[in-house]
């Protein structure tokens, strides 16, 4: 993943990066020109740092919708040199996402602009299966010979024929296109066999039945000189996998060997032990990861965090508790962090204060970014900890991570007694659909006109996720502040 340049969130640009509901509401009150370029920014160059986990793209389409805007920004982005030269999805995949949502919607130019992009684009598989959920028989039958020219009739072009058809999200498309096509057609049945042939035809050195052949096998994907040594994420699978074939084949008298690894071993083999033994609530395993937190290798010092977060159990709360406490270990170091992150996960109501103090030094420390504040935020509204809404209220303005947005969110909603009359509204325009089902299940529908004409629109939205229609209808039904 990359870091995008993200603008202040108090702008027009900032809050439609975000996907903030207020974005939205901006940019009609903004200058149409002004409010046209920032949307078009944000479509051609994806604000997300994950444009796997976080939407924009219904989001990007309602604000088209609203503003009437023409769609020559995105066809200049789809249509330019680099698009044949750079492939990958990220580039183009939010465009075309918006315009499919606006051919959804009735906009016959981005239904227009997706045929030809399907044609001639790069990522044209991306346009195709945006077509396939929305275009008639007829137009897609049109771009077959188009598509079908992308493949050689080599034994290479085939091959590439039937991983594009097994790669499809939609194969409505291919299906209309088998029977015309006799290669669709052979494509469509070879390539059910050429994944079974993989799978079977997949190799690997396994472990012997041994703890001491386990462990060793754990070590293989860490041989080699400094220069020659494997991607972390490989040492981490063949640790995780060792640890599972040590769980079936470690014997009582083995612990030794296991402790004298989890203390001293090369790093697979050390990452492998420590899970096992979290996996057996070992009474030594507080001891190890403390002394493994201290390790000048901070690749064991990852490993005994990661370990840290998999424990549960009395005996973790309680060494969690003193190793997050500022007297006895101090949330401002790797282990106290850690530990902090285990109480929002596991905690009870008594750590409500220490998850909050967690939370504040980690904004203060790392700013609104880092994979643990996720956790922590979620922890606290977990723990229902009032004293963490102004925090969160920081949190929710300032992360450019729509995903982490909702967290915050979710934990305002039960620890701001004025969520439902204050970010709960803004949040029915929120581009993620889980935010605004939030919203819709606990905004008031009183005192502000604007909440009931959203939640009308929100119902009457064929693009709108079911979830949302269902919450949105309760809320119409009901017509009452939710939790009266």
């Amino acid at each position: 993943m990359f870091e995008p340049v993200i603008a202040p969130s108090a702008s027009l640009l900032g809050l439609l990066q975000r996907g903030r509901g207020d974005g939205q509401l901006h940019a009609l009150a903004a200058d149409r020109d002004e409010a046209i370029a920032a949307l078009e920014e944000c479509v051609t160059s994806d604000p997300r740092a994950d444009w796997q986990v976080e939407n924009r793209s219904l989001y990007y389409a309602r604000v088209y919708m609203d503003l009437e805007a023409p769609l020559g920004g995105i066809e200049r982005h789809l249509n330019h040199p680099d698009d044949l030269l750079d492939l990958a999805e990220h580039r183009t995949g939010l465009a075309l996402a918006v315009l499919g949502h606006l051919a959804g919607y009735g906009r016959r130019d981005a239904l227009l602009l997706l045929r030809q992009y399907a044609a001639t684009g790069g990522n044209w598989a991306w346009a195709l299966d945006e077509l396939a959920l929305r275009d008639e028989d007829g137009a897609l039958l049109a771009l077959a010979p188009a598509v079908l020219g992308r493949f050689p009739t080599t034994p290479q072009g085939e091959a590439e024929l039937r991983a594009a058809i097994r790669a499809a999200y939609e194969p409505r498309a291919w299906r209309l296109w088998a029977d015309r096509h006799p290669r669709v057609a052979a494509a469509s049945e070879q390539s059910p066999f050429d994944l079974w042939q993989r799978q079977l035809n997949q190799g690997g050195v396994t472990p012997g039945w041994s703890v001491a052949d386990v462990l060793a096998w754990a070590d293989q994907a860490d041989q080699g000189d400094s220069a020659a040594r494997p991607e972390q994420g490989a040492v981490e699978r063949r640790a995780a996998a060792a640890a599972r074939c040590l769980a079936a084949v470690a014997r009582p008298e083995d612990r030794e060997t296991l402790l004298a690894a989890a203390r001293d071993g090369a790093e697979g083999a050390r990452r492998a032990a420590l899970r096992y033994l979290v996996g057996q609530d070992d009474p030594a395993l507080t001891e190890l990861i403390e002394a493994a937190a201290a390790d000048a290798d901070q690749r064991v010092v990852r490993a005994a965090l990661e370990v840290l977060a998999r424990m549960r159990g009395p005996r973790a709360l309680a060494r969690a508790r003193r190793w997050a406490d500022p007297a006895t270990g101090g949330a401002d170091s790797a282990l106290g962090e850690a530990a902090v992150a285990l109480l929002a996960d596991i905690g009870e109501p008594s750590d409500a204060p220490t998850v909050v103090a967690g939370l504040r030094q980690w904004v203060q420390v790392h700013g609104v970014r880092g994979a643990q504040l996720g956790g922590l935020v979620d922890g606290v509204g977990r723990l229902a900890a009032a004293g963490a809404a102004p925090i969160l209220r920081h949190i929710y303005s300032e992360s450019a991570s729509s995903d982490l947005r909702g967290r915050a969110a979710r934990a305002l909603a039960v620890t701001d007694r004025y969520f439902a009359c204050g970010t709960a509204v803004e949040c029915l325009w929120d581009c993620e659909e889980a935010t605004r089902e939030l919203a819709a299940r606990h905004v008031v529908t009183t005192g502000d006109a604007r909440v009931l004409e959203r939640l009308r629109r929100l119902a009457a939205d064929p693009a709108e996720e079911a979830e949302v229609h269902a919450a949105v209808r309760g809320r119409l039904t009901s017509r009452g502040p939710a939790g009266a």
